[in-house]
């Protein structure tokens, strides 16, 4: 059997004809841009194609694409967790004290970062869906890095919260333009597989108790500082390499040729029904974005997950309360992280497959609510750590598909979608300004009122789910109904419109 994503010219009827839909890219490759003139003359060769032939030309295509994209991602998002999340490892590691910080220093540290990420994400989406994505994206993930290289020489809690703030605002091009790059070129049932943050969370418990047991105090330098030099660099030396192999837009990458250029316009086309074009100018693309219902629905839904998912940020801590050693303290941070990638690929594969996006995001979030209220009642380290499990795997085990989802409510034109997806996810990490602040100090070793909060934030995100998939089939339904009043047309040769993934 063939692989589902590679058909994107199934409708409900078995027999397909290329020949009757390749008007659409046509016209398309006529209206855009003048490096996209030479696409014309592919119309006529896509026109010749059998469906099977199609679809051979495409595993190609995405063979290609796939080898290059994905993996490029996947570490660079690695890396832009790994860097951001490390000072939750450093304050294992001794960070405060060696920098004389007390009270909500630390988490003043935290959320300080959040303030210049949320700043640069809308203007930095915008100005991507304008510019080369593979220069643009790997020249801020360099910066990043050397920003956060630059912690190892921070002497004061001063120091620390300034170079917090300048990582954070070179962090913020890159979460949302990764994932608006990936809907640049996956149709919305291939979007959902992206758990390169959850792998991040396990490595920075590696990567911290390998340098804390085998660096502490080399060349007269901490761990923590040491941890800070290692991930920037590494973080720099990545970028480097990705700006020679991440591929920009369909029309414009330049180690495609112009039919694989043509087939992948097409297939995007065909997917949405609609143009991928820049034809909107920056104020236009965000008001478009920010007047339509579905935005300010799946911002709640995100802004109360990654509330309650703050909780990564302090999982160290948590672990911190068991009594361990620093090493072993970081070793099990780990786990939960892993078993969660392993659980965001099976619900995003289900979730894909079928496709259906609401219950394969809220039945998770149920787990992770679970996760909270035991914590919430009980300080014992096995119950305790066993949440931990449930809370990662729930909320962020379903993560992927809250971003598919996104895609799928928005998914052309190009600059809607990028204002759509810089929007939400700046709405969403708001929460992530003030959240820090649940996990005081003061309120340890229990940390219930941030367990607590995070168990009704959790319960609002399911609703709001089940709000929007209603609002969603009922765009559907009115879709079918105006179809169905238009049936004369539909059979002069008007397109079907294609519904909303619930």
């Amino acid at each position: 059997m063939s692989d589902p994503r590679l058909s994107p010219l199934a409708t409900d009827s078995d027999e397909v004809d290329v020949k009757k839909d390749v008007d659409h890219i046509e016209k398309s490759i006529e209206l855009a841009d003048p490096r996209t003139a030479a696409l014309q003359a592919e119309a006529d060769w896509i026109r010749s194609l059998t469906p099977e032939e199609f679809d051979q030309h495409q595993k190609k295509l995405l063979r290609k694409i796939d080898i290059r994209l994905l993996p490029t991602l996947f570490i660079l998002l690695i890396l832009n967790y790994l860097d951001r999340n490390a000072l939750a490892s450093a304050r294992v590691q001794g960070i405060e004290k060696d920098l004389g910080m007390k009270g909500n220093d630390f988490n003043i540290a935290i959320s300080i970062l959040f303030a210049g990420y949320i700043l640069g994400q809308v203007p930095s989406n915008l100005i991507l869906s304008r510019v080369r994505p593979s220069i643009y994206l790997s020249g801020f993930v360099a910066l990043w890095g050397a920003v956060s290289a630059c912690t190892a020489a921070a002497d004061n809690f001063t120091h620390l919260v300034v170079i917090r703030f300048f990582l954070g605002v070179t962090e913020s091009p890159y979460f949302p333009g990764a994932i608006f790059l990936l809907s640049a070129w996956y149709t919305k049932k291939e979007l959902a597989l992206y758990t390169g943050s959850l792998l991040s969370g396990a490595f920075s418990g590696l990567i911290s108790a390998g340098v804390q047991g085998g660096m502490d105090g080399l060349a007269g330098i901490a761990s923590w500082r040491w941890l800070f030099i290692l991930e920037g660099a590494i973080t720099v030396a990545a970028a480097i390499a990705a700006a020679f192999i991440l591929p920009d837009y369909p029309a414009t990458t330049k180690w495609l040729n112009d039919k694989e250029k043509a087939i992948a316009i097409y297939r995007l086309e065909k997917d949405t029904g609609v143009k991928d074009d820049d034809t909107m100018t920056l104020f236009q693309s965000f008001k478009t974005a920010v007047v339509d219902y579905k935005l300010w629905l799946l911002a709640m839904i995100i802004v109360t997950k990654t509330t309650a998912g703050a909780v990564t940020q302090f999982i160290p801590t948590v672990v911190n309360t068991f009594g361990m050693n620093k090493v072993t303290t970081l070793l099990l941070t780990a786990p939960p992280y892993l078993v969660a990638a392993v659980l965001a690929l099976a619900i995003s594969w289900s979730s894909d497959r079928r496709p259906e996006r609401c219950y394969h995001l809220l039945a998770p979030i149920v787990f992770g609510m679970v996760g909270f209220i035991i914590a919430a009642t009980t300080k014992a380290t096995a119950p305790r750590y066993f949440s931990l499990f449930l809370m990662v795997g729930g909320l962020f085990g379903s993560y992927n598909v809250a971003l598919a989802w996104i895609s799928s409510t928005f998914p052309r034109p190009r600059a809607k979608r990028a204002a759509a997806y810089a929007t939400i996810n700046s709405l969403g990490n708001i929460a992530q300004i003030w959240s820090p602040y649940l996990y005081d100090s003061s309120f340890g070793p229990s940390y219930t009122i941030a367990f607590v909060t995070n168990t009704i934030m959790s319960a609002v995100a399911v609703l709001f789910c089940l709000i929007l998939r209603w609002c969603l089939a009922r765009e559907n339904r009115k879709m079918e109904r105006e179809e169905a009043e238009q049936t004369e047309m539909a059979q002069e040769g008007a397109s079907a419109r294609i519904r909303y993934v619930l």
